[in-house]
C-alpha cells in the first residue's frame, strides 16, 4: 500500500471531540483537492506524499537531538552557500533526495545544499515536476532545541524541454509555483501548503503516523500584534527599513508592536501567518541582496501569504514576480498582514523607492 493511499490505524477508543468531527489526513485532503481538476493523474499526490514521509523521517531524527550522535553538531565541511553543514543538514538532503527521486513525477530537483540541480527522470514527458527545497532551515538551532522547518517549492517544467542546462528547468518565477510549502518541527510537528486552492496545515497524530488537518483554510489577520526581525543588524539596515520599525514601536498604526524573532525563517513566518504582523529580513550592508534564498525560502512563504490574504515583497516589487537568475539567489524579504503591509509601502513612497 503506498503512502498517498495509506489510511491512518483508527484508535480503540476515539475521543468524544474527534467524534464529532472527521479525521482528513494530509493525503485524503491531497485527493479531495486533486477531484476538483477532471483529468488528474494522481503523480501530483504520489509526489507530495514523498514529501510527507521524508519530513516524517526528518521529525523522527530531530526528536532524537541530544540522545544519538547523528543529530546534533556539525561535519567541519561547509554547502555551496558558505555555511558549516550540520549532520542534520546532511541527512534532511539525503533522505529528500532520495524519496522524491523514487517519484516517476519529479524531473528534476534543486537543493540548498547542493550547488547544481539533480537530474531525475531527464526528458521523459512524464516527468512534469521540479522540486526546490531547503532541507533543514534554522539547522544551528538544533543543538539548543529551537523549532526548525524544511521548506519547498513544485514548478512544472515543460513537457517538450531539451535538458542543455537544468539551472533552465527550475529558474521560473514564484507566480509559476503549482505548490508551496514548509514544515515546522516544534513543540509540535506542522506542516503548512498551498495548491492554489487556499492554506491548509496539518498536524502530525504521532499515535497514527498521520498529518491530520488541524487548520484549515488559514486567513492572516489584516493586523498582528508583532513584529519579526534581527534587530542585531538594524544599524545597518537601509534608512526605509528603519524608518518603518520606528513606526511600529512608537504605534503608528494604531498600537505599539512587540518583538518577536525565534531566528529560524520557517518559526518567525509560521507565527506570523497564524498571529499576523510582520516578517522581515532587510538587506544590509554586509548582505546588500538579502540574505534569505529566493527559490526555496521566499517564493514558497510569499506564496503561503498571499494566498492567506497577505502580502510579500522584496522592498520595492512582490516576491512572486522576480525572475530569478541562479538557483541560489538571495532577496530581501517583507512579509506580513495588510495593515503592516500598507503601511510599509507608504514609508518606501515617502522615501521615493
Amino acid at each position: 500500500m503506498t503512502e498517498a493511499t495509506e489510511q491512518p490505524a483508527v484508535p480503540d477508543e476515539i475521543p468524544a471531540v474527534a467524534a464529532q468531527r472527521p479525521i482528513t489526513t494530509v493525503q485524503q485532503h491531497i485527493l479531495d483537492q486533486q477531484r476538483r481538476f477532471p483529468g488528474a493523474s494522481g503523480s501530483f499526490s504520489w509526489l507530495l506524499s514523498g514529501i510527507t514521509l521524508t519530513t516524517k523521517m526528518i521529525a523522527a531524527r530531530v526528536r532524537r537531538a541530544g540522545l544519538i550522535d547523528e543529530a546534533t553538531g556539525a561535519i567541519g565541511a561547509t554547502n555551496v552557500q558558505g555555511e558549516v553543514q550540520q549532520k542534520l543538514d546532511v541527512y534532511a538532503n539525503q533522505v529528500m533526495v532520495h524519496n522524491l527521486s523514487l517519484r516517476e513525477s519529479v524531473a528534476v530537483l534543486a537543493s540548498e545544499e547542493n550547488e547544481q540541480p539533480l537530474l531525475v527522470a531527464g526528458e521523459d514527458p512524464m516527468a512534469q515536476y521540479g522540486i526546490i527545497f531547503d532541507p533543514l532551515d534554522g539547522s544551528s538551532n538544533i543543538d539548543v532545541g529551537v523549532s526548525v522547518g524544511t521548506t519547498f517549492s513544485i514548478l512544472k517544467c515543460d513537457p517538450g524541454r531539451k535538458v542543455n542546462d537544468l539551472s533552465e528547468l527550475v529558474l521560473q518565477p514564484g507566480t509559476r509555483q503549482v505548490a508551496a510549502g514548509y514544515v515546522v518541527y516544534g513543540s509540535s510537528v506542522i506542516l503548512v501548503y498551498t495548491a492554489g486552492n487556499g492554506v491548509h496545515g496539518f498536524t502530525l497524530d504521532p499515535a497514527i503516523g498521520a498529518y491530520v488537518l488541524s487548520h484549515e483554510n488559514i486567513r492572516m489577520p489584516q493586523q498582528g500584534k508583532y513584529y519579526s526581525v534581527n534587530e542585531a543588524y538594524a544599524d545597518s539596515f537601509p534608512e526605509v527599513y528603519r524608518t518603518y520599525l520606528d513606526r511600529l514601536r512608537k504605534g503608528a498604526l494604531g498600537q505599539k508592536y512587540g518583538s518577536r524573532y525565534i531566528g529560524s525563517m520557517v518559526a518567525d513566518f509560521h507565527r506570523t501567518l497564524l498571529k499576523g504582523g510582520v516578517f522581515l529580513y532587510p538587506p544590509t550592508a554586509e548582505n546588500p541582496d538579502g540574505k534569505l534564498r529566493l527559490m526555496y525560502e521566499a517564493n514558497p512563504v510569499a506564496m503561503l501569504a498571499e494566498q492567506a490574504g497577505g502580502v510579500a515583497t522584496t522592498g520595492d516589487r512582490r516576491v512572486l514576480d522576480v525572475m530569478p537568475t541562479d538557483i541560489h539567489q538571495r532577496t530581501p524579504i517583507v512579509c506580513g498582514g495588510q495593515v503592516e503591509m500598507e503601511d510599509f509601502r507608504r514609508c518606501t513612497i515617502e522615501a521615493g523607492l
